[in-house]
């Protein structure tokens, strides 16, 4: 029984195969358009998830779309209708393609599969639930979905049991914590649904100062995590704006320009923003816990991604386990609709061992093999050297060590927002000047945001303070003591981005300004190629931690193909590209010739 998931329209598009309630394959539509975040029809996902299954389309069983496309467009008729004449423009913008696609996707299903089958239409917040609880490793658990909006819930929970997932309460439109933190996110100049992160990442150079102001003000919150936000400061329901001008008054100034300097407010903004966000999670969490009776959460939704409230919720929330989808975002909408179909819709049979999920690491994406890899190099004529299994570990080891910056390419490509060992930049985690380097001439992105850790499974407790496994990167720890500097006096006196200047650890390249490190744990039955060579790391030069950071550059998605990650090599100052077994070094690369080449080839027509 072949099921496909889709989502699409919004953001950040997807497909997933499920065959017989196992996840053959899942990727984000961005992979192989290299447009981030792509909120179209998920056409070349969906070719990549049937060529892995071997099937057409004419051979799936069933198909399931994460939302309702009727419901969602009577919610905003009736918010556009509330508020006229007031939004027109607004209007406008969003309506063809509504007109043209949105409200006929099963038809453009059927016609772009040549599929004739059933088709299934659960709603959004049922699709997150699905995609928490299903994959988790639990066999009865609590559910609680965050994120913007889906038709008209902002935020569910309820329970998953054996093959079931059962909503027993929701938060409506336009009260969203989601479209809260994205507010905020368009105020400090960053762009929605794309740096909410960034806002994350900001928040620990500042002071909580602003944290009241949103509570009185913005926030209406109840003790048992249910709010009202004041309406009159936000401009997402009918304007093209996320904030209003009562918004900007209450805050002291308009929105900060995109690009322009960050000043100490914008730093305190982030930091009251992410403390009221942890605190509306964690009154959620004690109520979900009380009315549901259970020991464990799954939790799904675009604030689920927000890993700094996570790892408080695991440190001091109510329940016992966490398990976090790693596509938390509307991608993983995509699978969590085929597993309903699978499960409650045709009445599976679910098993779970309580131990281990059934997400496979994540890595659900293309993979490339040798053949194509070399098919590839030869073609091009790209200087490489080929390593057998037995040299990987200790050659890249030894570069790391050497301060290198080393692009890691092998197997199947993550399913997902983050990499996770297989579409990777890794470096030396204890070198203090490695995250400024990495930031600047790799990623071309913002100096003040982190990298995260990838630390072997079984020594994580001695460098962090978690005593559980984080193989997907969505819980944040504090930096274990014994690792830790105290700063000096002169030191803790240091504001905003000074704060970079400081090495706070035996680690320093992934220690935030707060001792914090959003980490992911390595196991070698996930990845034992990725955990043989961090392991040879620790073996040789005495530390089983390394950076790693997304393959990518700033705008552009996390690399899918071969010919993808040797652009981004060679456009940045990356030192090595490990590509499958090949190993190339930049110093014996010949230079582009110019972007246009590359743009040519792969970007869509």
């Amino acid at each position: 029984m072949d099921i496909l998931g889709i989502s699409a329209f919004y953001h950040d598009s997807a497909a997933c195969l499920v065959r017989d309630g196992d996840i053959v394959a899942a990727a984000q539509e961005e992979r192989f358009t290299r447009r981030k975040h792509d909120h179209s029809f998920p056409a070349r996902a969906i070719e990549y998830c049937l060529d892995e299954g071997g099937i057409a389309g004419g051979d799936i069983d069933l198909v399931a779309f994460y939302d309702k496309p009727f419901l969602k467009f009577e919610r905003i008729l009736e918010t556009y209708l509330a508020g006229a004449p007031s939004g027109i423009g607004s209007f406008i913008r969003s309506m063809p393609l509504w007109v043209k696609k949105k409200l006929w996707i099963k038809d453009l299903i059927r016609k772009e599969l040549s599929y004739e089958g059933k088709i299934l239409f659960p709603e959004h917040h049922e699709s997150h639930a699905a995609s928490a609880f299903f994959p988790s490793p639990f066999e009865e658990a609590a559910f609680l979905t965050i994120d913007g909006v889906g038709e008209w819930a902002t935020a569910s929970y309820g329970t998953g049991e054996d093959n079931r997932v059962k909503i027993m309460a929701e938060i409506h439109f336009p009260h969203s914590l989601g479209l809260l933190y994205s507010a905020f996110t368009y105020y400090l100049g960053f762009k929605v649904n794309s740096g909410e992160y960034k806002v994350m990442g900001l928040a620990p150079y500042g002071e909580p100062k602003y944290r009241d102001k949103i509570l009185t003000e913005l926030i209406d919150l109840k003790k048992d995590g249910s709010f009202k936000l004041n309406m009159k400061y936000f401009n997402y329901c009918t304007g093209l704006t996320m904030t209003s001008k009562a918004f900007d008054r209450l805050f002291g100034g308009p929105t900060r320009p995109p690009e322009t300097d960050l000043t100490q407010k914008h730093m305190d903004l982030a930091r009251s923003l992410q403390d009221v966000t942890e605190e509306v999670m964690m009154r959620m969490a004690r109520h979900v816990h009380r009315e549901t009776g259970k020991k464990d959460l799954c939790l799904a939704g675009g604030v689920a991604l927000n890993c700094v409230g996570n790892g408080k919720l695991l440190r001091e929330g109510p329940f016992d386990r966490i398990w976090i989808q790693p596509a938390a975002g509307d991608a993983g909408g995509a699978l969590g609709a085929a597993l309903l179909g699978w499960y409650q819709y045709l009445g599976n049979a679910r098993k779970a061992d309580g131990r281990h999920d059934s997400q496979k690491g994540s890595y659900l994406g293309p993979e490339f093999g040798e053949g194509y890899i070399t098919d590839y190099l030869e073609r091009k004529g790209i200087p490489s050297r080929q390593l057998s299994e037995e040299e990987i570990p200790g050659t890249v080891a030894d570069l790391i060590a050497d301060q290198k910056v080393v692009g890691w390419y092998r197997g199947r490509m993550e399913f997902g927002p983050r990499a996770l060992g297989n579409r990777s930049i890794i470096g030396d985690a204890r070198s203090p000047e490695m995250q400024r380097t990495i930031n600047l001439k790799i990623k071309f992105r913002e100096s003040f945001r982190p990298f995260a850790p990838t630390v072997l499974a079984e020594r994580v407790s001695d460098y962090f303070d978690i005593d559980r496994e984080s193989p997907y990167m969505l819980l944040v720890a504090q930096v274990a003591e014994r690792v830790s500097r105290k700063m000096t006096e002169d030191e803790q006196n240091l504001t905003g981005l000074e704060k970079l200047r400081v090495v706070r650890s035996d680690i320093p390249a992934i220690t935030h300004v707060d001792y914090s490190a959003r980490l992911q744990t390595v196991n070698a039955v996930d990845n034992p190629m990725y955990h043989r060579m961090i392991a040879e790391f620790e073996r040789r030069h005495g530390c089983p931690v390394i950076i790693n950071t997304s393959f990518n550059v700033r705008g552009e998605p996390i690399v899918c193909s071969p010919e993808n990650a040797y652009l981004c090599f060679m456009r940045t100052d990356m030192d090595y590209l490990l590509l499958g077994n090949f190993l190339l070094d930049k110093r014996e690369q010949e230079p582009l010739a110019d972007d246009s080449d590359w743009r040519q080839e792969f970007e869509l027509d």
